[in-house]
C-alpha cells in the first residue's frame, strides 16, 4: 500500500520567534503580486516583487550570519521551504557581492555588450547621479560606494 502523504511541516524549535516578519512579508509579496500595474513599464511593475523577494532573503540571511539569532536546522528550513533565495545569500558571502540586490544583475546575458547591471557600478565610477536598474529598481548594490 502506498504511503498517504500530509501537508504537515515539522517546524524546527525557534520558528515563533521569525514566524510573524515571514508571514508579514508574505501578505506584502501577495498585495504586490495582484496590485494592478496600469501606466507602469512592464518591467517596473515587477520591481515590488523583486524588492520584498530581497527583503526576505536579507532578514533571514542576518538572522543566521550576522546576529546568529537562529539555529541552522531553522536556516535551512528556511531555504528549503523556499522563504528565502539560497542562490543570492550564496553570493552575499562573497567579496564584493554583500549588497547584491538581485542575480539578474550580475548575470551578462541579460544586459548589453554582455556586462552586468549598472546599478553594480560603484557611484564613485558613475557618469550619472542617477541610476535606476531596468532588472529590479536598484539605485546602487555594488559594495565601493
Amino acid at each position: 500500500m502506498p504511503k498517504i502523504k500530509t501537508s504537515r511541516v515539522k517546524y524546527p524549535e525557534g520558528w515563533e520567534l521569525i514566524e510573524p516578519t515571514l508571514h508579514e512579508l508574505e501578505a506584502k509579496m501577495r498585495e504586490a503580486e495582484n496590485d494592478p500595474h496600469n501606466g507602469k513599464r512592464k518591467c517596473e511593475s515587477l520591481w515590488p516583487i523583486f524588492k520584498i523577494a530581497h527583503q526576505k532573503s536579507r532578514y533571514i540571511y542576518d538572522l543566521y550570519h550576522r546576529r546568529k539569532e537562529i539555529s541552522k536546522e531553522l536556516y535551512e528550513f528556511c531555504l528549503d521551504q523556499g522563504y528565502a533565495d539560497h542562490n543570492l545569500i550564496a553570493k552575499w558571502k562573497k567579496p564584493g557581492y554583500e549588497r547584491l540586490c538581485c542575480l539578474r544583475c550580475m548575470q551578462a546575458r541579460d544586459h548589453n555588450f554582455a556586462t552586468t547591471c549598472v546599478c553594480r557600478v560603484p557611484k564613485l565610477l558613475r557618469e550619472e547621479s542617477v541610476i535606476e536598474c531596468i532588472q529590479c529598481g536598484c539605485k546602487g548594490c555594488a559594495s565601493g560606494d
